[in-house]
């Protein structure tokens, strides 16, 4: 086993007492030099391994919620242990790890191997898919530097189509317009969406009745859909059931100056509402920008008329 992949190894270990065994924080430290003399590990290596124990256990509960909002339909205490925490590793390395050390697709395929070895029959599989959706959610960093010939790929129209709604939220306030928007565990502001009519008893909604119930789920406000403001469509993957094609439409929504009531969980870690000229300084996803900025302008036609 090379070097590197048996220190992940040797720390996936000591990560795996910890969360099963309730290990305290402070003496982790001690577990993995337990482990490393026990399992293997050069001293070399053993920087390698003290910066990845440290820099997952400091980082977990953020690793935690990307992992829910990736693996949407897979509580944590659902994963198996095990997996739970080649997640953490993988992600950790992926996200925070020096690019030039741990190149995000070197990250990945360690994850991978580490499932293959050590998890069950679907480890690998599950690992891959949950890894590979945040890495498209992050841009998929370095894929023009793989020098690979490109996988043959599924027909666009071939993927399964889900059905989403957003909206942008916005409120009159002592004269001043507001949105509302949720921040979500990568760093950027976004809208309030989710998916409509994907539960039997909400099967038959319009988009714009699953809208608000979304909104209303989501950030606890009522709003009124006024009209359709953009749409925009893209592949993501699930880590079981591979990738599909999501198709949201954006509505400008009104509601009334209450207080946001965010339901943290699909990876939102913040909501606030925001004055029209402080959202020039916020840092959104791309293919947002268009929608919030016509959103924007609808709002600057209604105060100029």
């Amino acid at each position: 086993m090379a070097n590197r992949h048996l220190a992940r190894s040797v720390v996936l270990q000591t990560l795996f007492e910890w969360d099963t065994a309730h290990t305290p924080e402070n003496e982790v430290a001690g577990v993995l030099e337990r482990n490393a003399s026990e399992f293997g590990g050069s001293d070399t290596d053993r920087p390698f391994m003290e910066s990845l124990l440290q820099g997952v256990v400091a980082k977990c509960p953020d690793l935690d919620l990307i992992i829910t909002k990736a693996a949407p339909d897979w509580p944590l205490e659902r994963i198996a242990p095990i997996d739970r925490n080649i997640l953490r590793i993988g992600l950790y390395e992926l996200l925070f790890a020096d690019r030039a050390q741990v190149p995000p697709k070197v990250a990945i395929n360690e994850a991978i191997e580490l499932a293959k070895i050590f998890g069950g029959d679907s480890s690998g599989r599950f690992i891959n898919g949950v890894l590979g959706a945040v890495y498209k959610e992050m841009g998929e960093p370095g894929k023009d530097e793989q020098g690979k010939k490109p996988a043959v790929r599924k027909k666009y129209e071939d993927i399964p189509l889900q059905q989403l709604g957003g909206a942008v939220v916005y409120a009159l306030h002592e004269g001043q317009y507001y949105l509302a928007l949720v921040h979500d565990v990568f760093g950027h502001w976004t809208l309030a969406k989710g998916k409509i009519g994907d539960r039997e008893d909400i099967k038959d909604e319009t988009i714009e009745e699953g809208t608000k119930r979304e909104v209303k789920e989501e950030i606890g406000l009522d709003v009124v859909i006024e009209e359709k403001i953009g749409e925009n469509e893209y592949v993501a993957s699930h880590p079981e059931h591979g990738k599909y094609r999501k198709h949201v439409s954006y509505f400008l929504a009104r509601s009334a100056y209450d207080q946001i009531q965010l339901k943290k969980s699909g990876g939102l870690d913040d909501a606030r509402w925001f004055r029209l000229p402080d959202i020039l300084t916020l840092n959104f996803y791309d293919d947002m920008l268009p929608i919030v900025t016509a959103a924007v302008q609808k709002l600057l036609d209604k105060s100029s008329s």
